[in-house]
Protein backbone atom coordinates (compact mmCIF):
# COMPACT_ATOMS: atom_id res chain seq x y z
CA UNK A 1 0.00 0.00 0.00
CA UNK A 2 2.71 2.78 0.74
CA UNK A 3 4.82 1.24 -2.31
CA UNK A 4 1.45 2.18 -4.36
CA UNK A 5 0.76 5.37 -2.89
CA UNK A 6 4.55 6.62 -3.47
CA UNK A 7 4.29 6.02 -6.96
CA UNK A 8 1.15 7.58 -7.20
CA UNK A 9 2.17 11.03 -5.81
CA UNK A 10 5.30 11.03 -8.08
CA UNK A 11 2.87 10.30 -11.13
CA UNK A 12 1.20 13.46 -9.75
CA UNK A 13 4.38 15.11 -9.66
CA UNK A 14 6.02 14.18 -12.80
CA UNK A 15 2.08 15.70 -14.23
CA UNK A 16 2.49 19.11 -12.56
CA UNK A 17 6.17 19.45 -13.88
CA UNK A 18 4.68 19.00 -18.04
CA UNK A 19 2.85 22.21 -17.31
CA UNK A 20 4.44 25.39 -19.08
CA UNK A 21 3.46 28.91 -19.85
CA UNK A 22 2.90 30.28 -23.71
CA UNK A 23 2.50 33.75 -24.68
CA UNK A 24 1.29 34.21 -28.61
CA UNK A 25 -0.13 37.20 -31.01
CA UNK A 26 -4.02 37.38 -31.92
CA UNK A 27 -3.63 36.26 -35.48
CA UNK A 28 -0.44 34.25 -35.12
CA UNK A 29 0.52 30.71 -34.98
CA UNK A 30 3.23 28.71 -33.53
CA UNK A 31 4.12 24.97 -33.70
CA UNK A 32 4.22 23.02 -30.62
CA UNK A 33 6.68 19.75 -30.94
CA UNK A 34 5.73 16.61 -28.91
CA UNK A 35 7.86 13.78 -28.46
CA UNK A 36 6.71 10.60 -28.57
CA UNK A 37 3.65 11.60 -30.72
CA UNK A 38 0.61 13.27 -30.14
CA UNK A 39 -2.59 11.02 -29.08
CA UNK A 40 -5.34 13.87 -28.30
CA UNK A 41 -5.55 17.70 -28.22
CA UNK A 42 -8.13 19.93 -26.32
CA UNK A 43 -8.48 23.72 -26.04
CA UNK A 44 -10.07 25.38 -23.05
CA UNK A 45 -11.65 27.85 -24.90
CA UNK A 46 -12.53 28.15 -29.14
CA UNK A 47 -12.83 31.88 -29.37
CA UNK A 48 -8.77 32.56 -27.91
CA UNK A 49 -6.99 29.53 -29.27
CA UNK A 50 -7.14 26.91 -32.15
CA UNK A 51 -5.32 23.50 -31.90
CA UNK A 52 -4.90 21.47 -34.51
CA UNK A 53 -2.02 18.60 -34.51
CA UNK A 54 -0.66 18.78 -38.37
CA UNK A 55 1.86 15.45 -38.09
CA UNK A 56 2.55 12.77 -35.20
CA UNK A 57 4.39 15.04 -33.75
CA UNK A 58 3.43 18.27 -34.34
CA UNK A 59 0.63 20.54 -32.67
CA UNK A 60 -0.05 23.81 -34.77
CA UNK A 61 -2.26 25.97 -32.55
CA UNK A 62 -3.34 29.85 -33.63
CA UNK A 63 -4.21 32.40 -31.72
CA UNK A 64 -7.45 34.03 -32.52
CA UNK A 65 -8.30 36.59 -30.47
CA UNK A 66 -6.76 38.08 -26.87
CA UNK A 67 -7.27 36.59 -23.66
CA UNK A 68 -6.28 33.46 -21.71
CA UNK A 69 -6.91 29.98 -22.20
CA UNK A 70 -5.55 26.45 -21.52
CA UNK A 71 -4.01 23.61 -24.21
CA UNK A 72 -3.79 20.18 -23.15
CA UNK A 73 -1.58 17.95 -24.94
CA UNK A 74 -1.97 13.71 -24.64
CA UNK A 75 1.41 11.95 -25.65
CA UNK A 76 1.33 8.60 -26.45
CA UNK A 77 3.94 7.56 -24.31
CA UNK A 78 4.63 10.33 -21.52
CA UNK A 79 2.51 12.32 -18.99
CA UNK A 80 -0.09 14.87 -20.11
CA UNK A 81 1.44 18.22 -20.90
CA UNK A 82 -0.52 21.72 -20.07
CA UNK A 83 0.05 25.22 -21.49
CA UNK A 84 -1.30 28.30 -19.93
CA UNK A 85 -1.97 30.15 -22.80
CA UNK A 86 -2.07 34.45 -23.28
CA UNK A 87 -2.98 35.68 -26.10
CA UNK A 88 -1.99 39.70 -26.51
CA UNK A 89 -3.09 41.88 -29.19
CA UNK A 90 -1.07 42.17 -32.16
CA UNK A 91 0.51 45.73 -31.92
CA UNK A 92 0.16 46.79 -35.41
CA UNK A 93 -3.52 45.88 -34.85
CA UNK A 94 -3.79 47.95 -31.98
CA UNK A 95 -2.15 50.94 -33.06
CA UNK A 96 -3.92 50.94 -36.55
CA UNK A 97 -7.55 50.56 -33.62
CA UNK A 98 -5.57 53.15 -31.45
CA UNK A 99 -4.86 55.45 -34.88
CA UNK A 100 -8.81 55.47 -35.97
CA UNK A 101 -10.27 56.39 -32.96
CA UNK A 102 -7.82 59.60 -32.34
CA UNK A 103 -8.94 60.13 -36.24
CA UNK A 104 -12.16 60.42 -35.51
CA UNK A 105 -12.76 61.53 -32.00
CA UNK A 106 -9.50 62.87 -31.13
CA UNK A 107 -7.75 62.47 -28.26
CA UNK A 108 -10.58 62.49 -25.83
CA UNK A 109 -10.50 58.38 -25.58
CA UNK A 110 -7.91 56.12 -24.60
CA UNK A 111 -7.45 52.62 -25.42
CA UNK A 112 -5.99 50.30 -23.18
CA UNK A 113 -6.42 46.23 -23.07
CA UNK A 114 -5.71 43.75 -20.58
CA UNK A 115 -5.90 40.24 -21.26
CA UNK A 116 -9.13 39.96 -23.34
CA UNK A 117 -10.47 43.31 -22.11
CA UNK A 118 -10.73 46.45 -23.71
CA UNK A 119 -11.03 49.66 -21.55
CA UNK A 120 -12.41 52.65 -22.93
CA UNK A 121 -12.02 55.90 -21.13
CA UNK A 122 -12.42 59.52 -22.02
CA UNK A 123 -15.23 62.39 -22.48
CA UNK A 124 -17.30 61.98 -25.92
CA UNK A 125 -19.75 64.79 -26.98
CA UNK A 126 -22.49 62.73 -27.43
CA UNK A 127 -23.98 59.37 -27.35
CA UNK A 128 -23.44 58.53 -30.88
CA UNK A 129 -19.83 58.77 -30.27
CA UNK A 130 -19.77 56.40 -27.19
CA UNK A 131 -21.18 54.33 -29.40
CA UNK A 132 -19.26 54.68 -32.42
CA UNK A 133 -15.93 54.44 -30.16
CA UNK A 134 -17.17 51.10 -28.94
CA UNK A 135 -18.12 49.70 -32.50
CA UNK A 136 -14.34 50.77 -33.22
CA UNK A 137 -12.66 49.32 -30.45
CA UNK A 138 -14.79 46.09 -30.39
CA UNK A 139 -12.16 44.70 -32.88
CA UNK A 140 -9.80 43.91 -30.02
CA UNK A 141 -11.71 42.21 -27.48
CA UNK A 142 -14.72 42.24 -25.31
CA UNK A 143 -15.74 45.95 -24.48
CA UNK A 144 -15.53 47.64 -21.02
CA UNK A 145 -17.50 50.81 -21.63
CA UNK A 146 -15.96 53.47 -19.18
CA UNK A 147 -16.34 56.99 -21.55
CA UNK A 148 -18.34 59.82 -20.19
CA UNK A 149 -20.68 62.10 -21.71
CA UNK A 150 -20.23 65.81 -21.69
CA UNK A 151 -23.17 67.98 -20.68
CA UNK A 152 -24.32 69.77 -23.78
CA UNK A 153 -26.90 73.13 -24.08
CA UNK A 154 -30.27 72.53 -23.26
CA UNK A 155 -32.00 70.69 -26.10
CA UNK A 156 -33.96 72.69 -28.67
CA UNK A 157 -37.72 72.70 -28.27
CA UNK A 158 -40.22 73.15 -31.20
CA UNK A 159 -42.88 75.82 -30.90
CA UNK A 160 -45.35 74.69 -33.25
CA UNK A 161 -47.82 78.13 -34.37
CA UNK A 162 -51.40 76.73 -35.75
CA UNK A 163 -53.90 78.70 -37.28
CA UNK A 164 -57.96 77.31 -37.90
CA UNK A 165 -59.97 79.36 -40.07
CA UNK A 166 -63.26 77.59 -40.61
CA UNK A 167 -65.03 79.96 -43.42
CA UNK A 168 -69.01 78.79 -43.54
CA UNK A 169 -71.10 80.58 -45.92
CA UNK A 170 -74.75 80.12 -45.44
CA UNK A 171 -77.86 81.92 -47.96
CA UNK A 172 -81.35 81.10 -46.93
CA UNK A 173 -84.59 81.57 -48.98
CA UNK A 174 -88.02 81.78 -47.36
CA UNK A 175 -91.27 81.91 -48.99
CA UNK A 176 -94.84 81.56 -47.81
CA UNK A 177 -98.24 82.80 -47.40
CA UNK A 178 -101.60 82.83 -45.02
CA UNK A 179 -104.96 84.04 -45.92
CA UNK A 180 -107.46 84.89 -43.57
CA UNK A 181 -111.34 86.03 -43.30
CA UNK A 182 -112.75 88.28 -40.86
CA UNK A 183 -116.64 87.04 -41.71
CA UNK A 184 -117.26 87.88 -44.55
CA UNK A 185 -120.83 85.92 -46.00
CA UNK A 186 -120.44 84.85 -42.57
CA UNK A 187 -117.67 82.48 -43.61
CA UNK A 188 -114.81 83.54 -40.75
CA UNK A 189 -111.60 81.60 -41.48
CA UNK A 190 -107.88 81.37 -42.58
CA UNK A 191 -105.71 78.88 -44.70
CA UNK A 192 -102.05 79.19 -44.20
CA UNK A 193 -99.18 77.09 -45.29
CA UNK A 194 -97.19 76.49 -42.95
CA UNK A 195 -93.98 78.67 -43.54
CA UNK A 196 -94.66 81.21 -40.27
CA UNK A 197 -97.54 81.95 -37.50
CA UNK A 198 -101.01 82.36 -39.08
CA UNK A 199 -103.16 84.99 -37.88
CA UNK A 200 -105.12 83.91 -34.61
CA UNK A 201 -108.59 84.78 -34.86
CA UNK A 202 -110.53 86.70 -31.63
CA UNK A 203 -113.82 85.78 -30.72
CA UNK A 204 -115.92 88.04 -28.31
CA UNK A 205 -119.08 86.48 -27.14
CA UNK A 206 -119.11 83.28 -29.82
CA UNK A 207 -118.48 85.40 -32.80
CA UNK A 208 -115.25 86.42 -34.84
CA UNK A 209 -114.36 89.71 -33.86
CA UNK A 210 -110.90 89.84 -35.54
CA UNK A 211 -107.43 88.49 -35.89
CA UNK A 212 -104.00 88.88 -34.00
CA UNK A 213 -101.08 89.02 -35.76
CA UNK A 214 -98.18 87.93 -34.35
CA UNK A 215 -95.46 87.13 -36.23
CA UNK A 216 -93.08 89.57 -37.76
CA UNK A 217 -94.34 90.33 -41.42
CA UNK A 218 -92.67 91.27 -44.91
CA UNK A 219 -96.03 92.25 -46.66
CA UNK A 220 -99.25 92.78 -44.98
CA UNK A 221 -102.67 92.97 -47.46
CA UNK A 222 -106.31 93.36 -46.16
CA UNK A 223 -109.27 94.61 -48.33
CA UNK A 224 -112.18 95.41 -46.15
CA UNK A 225 -115.12 95.59 -48.54
CA UNK A 226 -114.10 91.72 -49.17
CA UNK A 227 -112.96 91.33 -45.40
CA UNK A 228 -110.07 89.85 -46.79
CA UNK A 229 -106.30 89.64 -46.00
CA UNK A 230 -103.66 87.94 -46.46
CA UNK A 231 -100.00 88.04 -45.06
CA UNK A 232 -96.63 87.42 -46.73
CA UNK A 233 -93.16 85.91 -45.58
CA UNK A 234 -90.50 85.95 -48.08
CA UNK A 235 -87.16 86.66 -46.77
CA UNK A 236 -83.59 85.75 -47.97
CA UNK A 237 -80.91 85.75 -45.54
CA UNK A 238 -76.88 85.70 -46.17
CA UNK A 239 -74.67 85.40 -43.34
CA UNK A 240 -70.92 84.39 -42.92
CA UNK A 241 -68.96 83.15 -40.14
CA UNK A 242 -65.31 82.59 -39.46
CA UNK A 243 -64.14 80.73 -36.43
CA UNK A 244 -61.12 81.14 -35.56
CA UNK A 245 -58.46 79.18 -33.02
CA UNK A 246 -54.84 80.13 -32.64
CA UNK A 247 -52.96 77.55 -30.53
CA UNK A 248 -48.77 77.44 -29.74
CA UNK A 249 -47.77 74.27 -28.56
CA UNK A 250 -44.36 73.51 -27.50
CA UNK A 251 -42.67 69.80 -27.72
CA UNK A 252 -39.26 68.56 -27.61
CA UNK A 253 -37.41 66.87 -30.23
CA UNK A 254 -39.34 63.40 -30.86
CA UNK A 255 -42.12 64.17 -28.13
CA UNK A 256 -46.24 64.20 -29.10
CA UNK A 257 -48.11 67.52 -28.31
CA UNK A 258 -51.54 67.87 -28.37
CA UNK A 259 -54.20 70.20 -28.53
CA UNK A 260 -58.20 70.33 -28.10
CA UNK A 261 -60.10 73.11 -27.90
CA UNK A 262 -64.23 71.66 -27.58
CA UNK A 263 -65.28 69.11 -25.13
CA UNK A 264 -66.33 65.72 -24.52
CA UNK A 265 -70.03 63.83 -25.12
CA UNK A 266 -70.87 60.86 -23.37
CA UNK A 267 -71.31 58.21 -25.35
CA UNK A 268 -72.61 54.70 -24.38
CA UNK A 269 -71.09 51.47 -25.36
CA UNK A 270 -73.10 47.76 -25.16
CA UNK A 271 -70.78 44.87 -23.48
CA UNK A 272 -71.80 41.51 -24.49
CA UNK A 273 -71.44 38.69 -21.74
CA UNK A 274 -72.82 35.46 -20.42
CA UNK A 275 -76.77 35.52 -20.37
CA UNK A 276 -76.90 39.76 -19.78
CA UNK A 277 -75.64 42.89 -21.72
CA UNK A 278 -74.17 46.24 -19.94
CA UNK A 279 -74.05 49.38 -21.23
CA UNK A 280 -71.01 51.61 -20.61
CA UNK A 281 -70.57 54.79 -21.20
CA UNK A 282 -67.48 56.65 -22.85
CA UNK A 283 -66.61 59.92 -23.49
CA UNK A 284 -65.65 60.90 -26.98
CA UNK A 285 -63.97 64.04 -27.85
CA UNK A 286 -64.89 66.91 -30.50
CA UNK A 287 -64.18 70.33 -31.52
CA UNK A 288 -60.77 71.24 -32.85
CA UNK A 289 -57.83 69.22 -32.36
CA UNK A 290 -54.36 68.74 -33.38
CA UNK A 291 -51.53 66.44 -32.65
CA UNK A 292 -48.01 66.64 -33.84
CA UNK A 293 -44.29 65.33 -33.11
CA UNK A 294 -41.49 67.55 -34.57
CA UNK A 295 -38.19 65.32 -35.41
CA UNK A 296 -35.23 67.69 -35.73
CA UNK A 297 -33.13 66.14 -38.78
CA UNK A 298 -29.22 66.62 -38.47
CA UNK A 299 -28.88 69.25 -41.15
CA UNK A 300 -31.37 71.28 -38.76
CA UNK A 301 -34.63 71.01 -40.61
CA UNK A 302 -37.98 70.29 -38.82
CA UNK A 303 -39.65 67.15 -39.72
CA UNK A 304 -43.23 66.84 -38.63
CA UNK A 305 -45.78 64.49 -38.40
CA UNK A 306 -49.62 66.53 -38.08
CA UNK A 307 -52.69 65.57 -37.69
CA UNK A 308 -55.11 68.31 -37.54
CA UNK A 309 -59.09 67.49 -37.14
CA UNK A 310 -61.91 69.97 -36.54
CA UNK A 311 -65.03 68.11 -35.38
CA UNK A 312 -68.72 69.07 -34.47
CA UNK A 313 -72.02 67.25 -33.02
CA UNK A 314 -74.14 66.47 -35.85
CA UNK A 315 -78.03 65.84 -34.08
CA UNK A 316 -79.44 65.57 -37.21
CA UNK A 317 -77.03 62.12 -37.90
CA UNK A 318 -77.09 60.91 -34.54
CA UNK A 319 -78.55 57.71 -32.58
CA UNK A 320 -81.75 57.16 -30.23
CA UNK A 321 -81.10 54.38 -27.51
CA UNK A 322 -83.87 53.93 -25.30
CA UNK A 323 -85.07 57.29 -25.07
CA UNK A 324 -81.64 59.03 -25.23
CA UNK A 325 -80.27 60.62 -28.00
CA UNK A 326 -76.91 60.23 -28.60
CA UNK A 327 -74.99 62.84 -31.79
CA UNK A 328 -72.69 61.46 -34.22
CA UNK A 329 -69.59 63.80 -35.62
CA UNK A 330 -69.33 65.96 -38.07
CA UNK A 331 -65.51 65.16 -38.78
CA UNK A 332 -62.55 66.87 -41.04
CA UNK A 333 -59.42 65.67 -40.32
CA UNK A 334 -56.15 65.40 -42.28
CA UNK A 335 -52.89 63.37 -41.25
CA UNK A 336 -49.79 64.02 -43.25
CA UNK A 337 -45.61 64.12 -43.12
CA UNK A 338 -43.71 66.97 -44.15
CA UNK A 339 -39.98 68.78 -43.67
CA UNK A 340 -39.81 72.64 -43.18
CA UNK A 341 -37.17 75.14 -42.23
CA UNK A 342 -37.04 76.88 -39.18
CA UNK A 343 -39.71 79.64 -39.43
CA UNK A 344 -41.57 78.07 -43.03
CA UNK A 345 -45.31 77.73 -43.15
CA UNK A 346 -47.47 75.49 -44.73
CA UNK A 347 -51.21 75.19 -45.48
CA UNK A 348 -53.71 72.94 -45.84
CA UNK A 349 -56.44 73.89 -47.64
CA UNK A 350 -59.55 72.91 -49.83
CA UNK A 351 -61.67 70.68 -47.47
CA UNK A 352 -65.05 71.67 -48.26
CA UNK A 353 -68.27 71.23 -46.96
CA UNK A 354 -71.27 71.75 -49.49
CA UNK A 355 -74.90 71.16 -48.37
CA UNK A 356 -78.21 72.22 -50.11
CA UNK A 357 -81.09 71.72 -48.33
CA UNK A 358 -84.47 72.19 -49.81
CA UNK A 359 -88.23 72.18 -48.11
CA UNK A 360 -91.25 72.55 -49.91
CA UNK A 361 -94.54 72.38 -48.12
CA UNK A 362 -97.97 73.35 -50.28
CA UNK A 363 -102.10 72.80 -49.60
CA UNK A 364 -103.64 70.39 -52.01
CA UNK A 365 -105.18 71.53 -55.07
CA UNK A 366 -104.87 75.26 -54.20
CA UNK A 367 -101.05 74.56 -54.78
CA UNK A 368 -100.97 72.80 -57.68
CA UNK A 369 -102.77 75.74 -59.69
CA UNK A 370 -100.57 77.36 -62.62
CA UNK A 371 -98.71 81.02 -61.20
CA UNK A 372 -101.55 81.74 -58.45
CA UNK A 373 -100.34 78.23 -56.83
CA UNK A 374 -97.32 79.78 -55.56
CA UNK A 375 -99.65 81.33 -52.78
CA UNK A 376 -100.35 78.77 -51.51
CA UNK A 377 -97.21 76.82 -51.17
CA UNK A 378 -94.38 77.10 -48.96
CA UNK A 379 -90.80 76.63 -49.47
CA UNK A 380 -87.50 77.18 -47.70
CA UNK A 381 -84.03 76.51 -49.37
CA UNK A 382 -80.85 76.55 -47.10
CA UNK A 383 -77.73 76.57 -49.29
CA UNK A 384 -73.91 76.00 -46.99
CA UNK A 385 -70.48 76.41 -48.06
CA UNK A 386 -67.67 75.46 -45.24
CA UNK A 387 -64.19 75.70 -46.12
CA UNK A 388 -61.44 74.67 -43.60
CA UNK A 389 -57.73 76.24 -43.55
CA UNK A 390 -54.86 75.12 -41.36
CA UNK A 391 -52.15 77.53 -41.20
CA UNK A 392 -48.77 75.60 -39.68
CA UNK A 393 -45.25 77.31 -39.03
CA UNK A 394 -42.70 75.51 -36.73
CA UNK A 395 -39.76 77.75 -34.92
CA UNK A 396 -37.16 76.13 -32.70
CA UNK A 397 -37.09 78.17 -29.82
CA UNK A 398 -35.34 78.23 -26.31
CA UNK A 399 -36.67 79.08 -23.07
CA UNK A 400 -35.81 83.20 -21.59
CA UNK A 401 -33.19 83.77 -19.75
CA UNK A 402 -33.07 84.12 -15.89
CA UNK A 403 -33.21 87.57 -15.44
CA UNK A 404 -35.39 88.23 -19.00
CA UNK A 405 -38.83 90.07 -18.19
CA UNK A 406 -41.34 87.71 -19.32
CA UNK A 407 -43.80 88.73 -21.66
CA UNK A 408 -47.16 90.34 -20.74
CA UNK A 409 -50.76 90.43 -22.30
CA UNK A 410 -51.94 94.09 -22.35
CA UNK A 411 -55.62 94.50 -20.53
CA UNK A 412 -57.97 96.91 -21.81
CA UNK A 413 -58.63 98.00 -18.28
CA UNK A 414 -57.12 96.95 -14.78
CA UNK A 415 -58.50 93.61 -13.84
CA UNK A 416 -59.33 93.49 -9.85
CA UNK A 417 -58.72 96.60 -8.49
CA UNK A 418 -56.92 96.53 -5.28
CA UNK A 419 -54.82 93.07 -5.55
CA UNK A 420 -51.21 92.80 -5.51
CA UNK A 421 -49.74 93.74 -8.70
CA UNK A 422 -46.67 91.83 -8.44
CA UNK A 423 -46.82 88.76 -10.51
CA UNK A 424 -46.24 85.51 -8.13
CA UNK A 425 -42.98 83.70 -8.59
CA UNK A 426 -40.74 81.24 -7.47
CA UNK A 427 -38.77 82.08 -3.81
CA UNK A 428 -35.34 82.34 -4.67
CA UNK A 429 -33.02 79.12 -4.17
CA UNK A 430 -31.38 78.80 -0.56
CA UNK A 431 -28.62 77.13 -2.15
CA UNK A 432 -26.60 77.23 -5.32
CA UNK A 433 -27.65 74.54 -7.66
CA UNK A 434 -24.58 72.10 -9.07
CA UNK A 435 -24.45 71.00 -12.17
CA UNK A 436 -21.92 68.15 -13.87
CA UNK A 437 -19.85 68.76 -16.92
CA UNK A 438 -19.82 65.05 -17.86
CA UNK A 439 -22.16 61.96 -16.74
CA UNK A 440 -21.23 58.39 -16.91
CA UNK A 441 -22.26 56.72 -20.46
CA UNK A 442 -24.59 54.21 -18.44
CA UNK A 443 -26.42 56.72 -16.28
CA UNK A 444 -27.36 58.52 -19.27
CA UNK A 445 -28.88 55.42 -20.73
CA UNK A 446 -30.41 54.07 -17.84
CA UNK A 447 -34.23 54.20 -17.81
CA UNK A 448 -35.89 56.96 -15.33
CA UNK A 449 -36.81 55.44 -12.26
CA UNK A 450 -40.50 54.73 -10.92
CA UNK A 451 -41.28 57.76 -8.68
CA UNK A 452 -41.18 56.28 -4.97
CA UNK A 453 -44.45 56.25 -3.10
CA UNK A 454 -45.75 58.82 -0.87
CA UNK A 455 -45.41 58.40 3.05
CA UNK A 456 -48.76 56.99 4.36
CA UNK A 457 -50.07 56.65 0.91
CA UNK A 458 -51.27 54.00 -1.34
CA UNK A 459 -49.36 52.58 -3.78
Amino acid sequence: MIRLLIAFTALAFAQAQTQARLELTAGKSRVIEVAGGVERVAVGSGDVLEALAVSPTEVLVHAKAAGNTTLLVWPKSAARQEYDVRVVPSPERFDSIRSELQRELGNTVSLDVQDNLVFLRGTVADVSQAERASAIAGNLGKIVNLLRVAVGPAPSQVLLKVRFADVDRVASTELGANFFSTGAGNTPGSVTTGQFSPPTPQNVNGRQAGFTISDALNVFLFRPDLNLGATIKALQSRNLLQILAEPNLLAFDGKEASFLAGGEFPYPVVQGSTGYTTVTIQFRQFGIKINFIPTITPRGAIHLQVSPEVSSLDYANGLTYQGFTVPSLSVRKIQTEIELENNQSFAIAGLLDNRVTDGLSKIPGLGNIPFFGRLFQSRAVSRSKGELLVVVTPELVQPIPAGTAAPSITMPGTFLKGGDPAIPSNPPATAAVRTRESIPLEELLAPPAAPAPAPGGRK
